[in-house]
């Protein structure tokens, strides 16, 4: 694989603002003058170059939870309080929603987010509905629930208090540490059995981890917010994903062993997943930080996916097959067996549900 010579982003994932047409939408160049001149500016009078920055817009949906069908996973219905993840892992599998919005999966997915500020109250409204069932709500599945503007909007923990005075059962898949900012709530759900918390460790690397997820927080932090909410009796599960050959796979047995010495109650891994367009903007990623070793990543990944950068389909594309899945899988099952550490079997309770009091209404018990 060539190295791209053109140096890193500094603070992003991608490294690229590519807007695909595989929804039929015209072609367009992004106009770099301002930007090209503005740097030139910072060139001249001795400054610092131009930050990349942040914007968020707000977003009013008229539903908030999501429904699903799939074989796949082990849930039916999400909550997604973020478009876009600040966070910026380059092999995020959401960036492609991004395209779908005439905007890019790569750069504009990390720096175009949007929020949706009336999560609580639809929630409240859908839950309310006589014929709504209750089983557990997975918060982080696609973007995640505690990237950096949570602390500004609160939507998530907005989301929690309306699952906790309904007693309805929640679990969250984050990469932050600040999930511990909700551990009050997260406590008092714990003893009523309505929650369960993964956190993903990639790689107990910190410069590794500051190309791969530039914004995410580092593995020491956490593995400490694991430890913090296993200390409070939080159910938790540490996920080691995505499972990167050449790149991450060494860090496996540790994190396993880490999570164990902790008290995590399980650990589970996820091999990298490229759709659409996460593969070439991983690829494009390689190209930058890790020219060397590229083709043969690349080489293993397509090992795995039946010749493929990506396999799509149902039942399939959740579990890698080949030499190198298999020996991913058997240094996984053995570093579990070493640890003693198993699979999730979280049993929150449904059988409390109450729907929510509308209209400003105060519950007397």
């Amino acid at each position: 694989m060539e190295r791209r010579f053109e140096p890193a982003i500094p603070g992003r994932g991608a490294q690229n603002a590519d807007v695909p047409t595989r929804f039929g939408l015209a072609t367009r160049e992004v106009d770099g003058d301002w930007r090209d001149h503005m740097e030139s500016l910072a060139a001249i009078e001795g400054g610092p170059p131009v930050k990349l920055r942040t914007h968020v817009t707000e977003e009013h949906p008229k539903t908030i939870i999501s429904f699903n069908q799939s074989p796949d996973i082990g849930f039916d219905r999400s909550i997604n309080a973020y478009r876009g993840c600040e966070h910026g892992c380059v092999y995020c599998f959401a960036r492609p929603t991004h395209a779908y919005h005439d905007l890019s999966p790569g750069l504009d997915f990390e720096t175009q987010l949007f929020a949706k500020p009336n999560a609580a109250e639809l929630l409240c409204a859908t839950l309310a509905k006589r014929n709504y069932r209750p089983r557990p709500i997975a918060m982080g599945t696609n973007t995640d629930p505690y990237q950096p503007i949570e602390r500004q909007y609160r939507i998530t923990r907005q989301v929690l208090e309306v699952c906790l005075d309904a007693r309805h059962p929640v679990t969250i898949t984050t990469k932050s540490d600040r999930v511990l900012d909700d551990l009050d709530l997260l406590s008092e759900m714990a003893q009523r059995r309505l929650v369960a918390v993964a956190i993903s460790v990639t790689s107990l690397d910190p410069k590794l981890s500051g190309k791969l997820e530039p914004r995410a927080a580092a593995p020491a932090k956490r593995l400490a917010a694991l430890e913090k909410l296993v200390a409070a009796g939080v159910p938790t599960h540490c996920s080691v994903a995505p499972v990167i050959p050449a790149i991450t796979d060494e860090f496996m047995e540790e994190i396993v062993e880490r999570a164990a010495a902790i008290g995590v109650g399980s650990v589970g891994w996820i091999p990298l997943r490229l759709p659409h367009e996460v593969a070439p903007l991983f690829r494009d990623w390689l190209s930058v930080h890790y020219p060397e070793r590229g083709d043969k990543v690349m080489s293993i990944v397509r090992s795995i996916r039946g010749g493929k950068d990506n396999d799509p389909n149902f039942f399939s594309r959740m579990k890698p097959t080949g030499v190198w899945a298999d020996l991913f899988r058997a240094r996984f099952r053995l570093a579990c067996k070493r640890a003693g550490l198993g699979k999730a079997k979280f049993e929150l309770d449904c059988t409390k549900f109450r729907p929510p009091a509308m209209g400003g209404q105060l519950r007397l018990l």
